[in-house]
């Protein structure tokens, strides 16, 4: 077995019972022995808190000997882990051996990667590794995890060739092997900027965020502690004398502004340094500060993208950009991503030049009518209904109502009013030579461009509502993105029109129908 690996790891692929018989001459390989250094630091941050709470019963025992066991566990599994783990890159798999008692075999099909991600933190930044994660865009029952082919760690001067050579679709020609010598020429089509951090708070991540820490915090039993302690105490009685009202106000500022200086500080580490880049061939996106993240997409995969702009993002004039990928899960939000949250009409000409069309931003969609337009108010304003019976039944019993009822029964009707405009006037679709364009939500809103050549099968489905109020929801199916992309309540008689017009000859006998 050879102690590291050496340039030129990846042959190129091919097919056959030669090459599958040469694969098996082929020795298995360790992963760099720097990560020694790695993988021990990695596990005893991870499991910090239980390391604290050991080193808090040992003081309080008088016996330090469980928080040394603990590190020394921690220490030998990171280092058993060089020992255990081989790996083998033939012409036709990729092989990943794991496992010390239980035994693993990993065997990916070179003609099946779909997609492949590197990631460096700042320790195997520090130490020239790279993490180089390759996927399928499948799924192995319930647990993702358990089908995850990870290479941790590679030297980083191996990645590029690696990666090149296992997104290789076929075996290189005489032409194409002279022309590897010739760097292709590289566009930079998307460029993160500092001022884009406005666009983080407008997220849920730092609610998140703080959410989880809380959580964790309890899972240990140190909330519970601070609750019990005297500064608490002592800031329920302010509370009281200030008035309950205007402490739950304060209470909410100071969780807004803590939320959105931890989604500003996450924003920056995550996405900052951020370039897009082009060569013809491929889209190239890098990320990070102090963990980075290098995701390389095959153009001969590309389907379209998704333009995201959930309500507070679109309140402050920004969208998120995401390629729609065959073989790359939707689920799997960093393996598609082009550009994290940013200006609007930026992401609208990032979308328009890696689809190479420009007319894309600018259609106008077609209007769903008048039907769609009553489907979204009656479903909206259902909450206040719902609420203004059960205050009439109070009335009718002769039980109070309180004013602070009625105002939530108003406040619920003119906001599903709200909410039901905005989710109309979101609603559309456009169809271009090639193209089909849909728009739908209003708390989530997305824009999808799909490419007609990728859609494989059509659905148009009726729920008993819908063919009672005679419209349809219309599913492009595709082996990209989210795998089905809906252009709902649609005409019912328009529906299988629309078919026909993206892909001529899949509607024709249903519209004549």
């Amino acid at each position: 077995m050879s102690a590291a690996p050496e340039p030129g790891i990846a042959p190129p692929i091919a097919h056959g019972e030669a090459a599958v018989a040469a694969e098996e001459e082929q020795p298995w390989l360790r992963l760099d022995r720097r990560m020694l250094l790695v993988h021990p630091v990695n596990e005893i941050v991870k499991l910090l808190p239980v390391l604290l709470i050991s080193l808090v019963i040992g003081t309080q025992s008088g016996n330090h000997v469980w928080s040394l066991v603990a590190v020394v566990a921690f220490v030998v599994f990171g280092i058993s882990r060089w020992f255990t783990t081989s790996y083998r890159i033939g012409p036709v798999h990729v092989q990943l051996r794991q496992g010390l008692f239980r035994k693993r075999l990993l065997s990916v099909p070179r003609n099946r990667i779909r997609s492949v991600d590197v990631e460096a933190g700042v320790l195997h930044r520090l130490l020239g590794l790279s993490i180089v994660r390759i996927g399928t865009g499948q799924q192995v029952g319930s647990k993702p995890d358990a089908a995850k082919f990870e290479l941790n760690a590679l030297s980083t001067g191996l990645v590029p060739d690696l990666r090149a050579a296992l997104l290789a679709r076929r075996p290189p020609t005489d032409v194409e092997q002279t022309a590897v010598t010739q760097e292709p020429a590289v566009t930079e089509i998307g460029h993160w900027t500092p001022a884009w951090v406005r666009y983080a708070p407008f997220s849920v991540t730092g609610v998140v965020t703080i959410a989880a820490i809380v959580g964790l915090a309890f899972q240990y039993g140190i909330g519970a502690k601070i609750a019990r302690s005297s500064t608490v105490a002592e800031g329920i009685e302010s509370a009281e004398r200030v008035g309950i009202a205007i402490a739950v106000v304060v209470g909410i500022v100071v969780l807004l502004i803590a939320a959105s200086a931890l989604a500003c500080i996450r924003y920056l580490l995550t996405y900052g340094n951020m370039t897009l880049t082009d060569n013809g061939r491929t889209l190239h996106v890098s990320h990070g500060l102090l963990k980075t993240r290098q995701t390389t997409l095959d153009r001969a995969r590309l389907r379209g993208t998704t333009l995201k702009e959930p309500l507070l993002l679109r309140l402050a004039g920004g969208a998120r950009l995401d390629a729609v990928m065959t073989g790359v899960s939707a689920e799997r939000r960093e393996s598609s991503l082009l550009l994290p949250q940013s200006p609007h009409a930026e992401a609208e000409r990032v979308m328009a030049t890696v689809i190479g069309d420009h007319r894309q931003a600018a259609v106008p969609l077609t209007p769903h009518g008048p039907v769609a337009q009553r489907r979204r108010y009656t479903r909206a304003l259902i909450p206040a209904e719902i609420a203004l019976a059960v205050a009439l039944v109070f009335v009718i019993l002769d039980r109070p109502v309180f004013w602070a009822a009625w105002a939530a029964i108003v406040a619920l009707a003119v906001g599903g009013v709200v909410l039901a405009w905005d989710r109309y006037r979101g609603l559309g679709h456009a169809v271009l030579p090639g193209w089909l364009i849909t728009r739908s939500g209003s708390l989530d809103r997305a824009r999808d461009s799909l490419e007609a050549d990728g859609i494989i099968g059509w659905t148009v489905r009726q729920t008993f509502f819908q063919r009672r109020a005679g419209v349809a929801t219309v599913i492009a199916a595709t082996p990209a993105g989210t795998g089905k992309y809906l252009v709902i309540d649609l005409p019912a008689d328009r529906a299988w029109s629309l078919v026909e017009s993206v892909t001529p000859g899949g509607g024709d006998v249903w519209a004549r129908r």
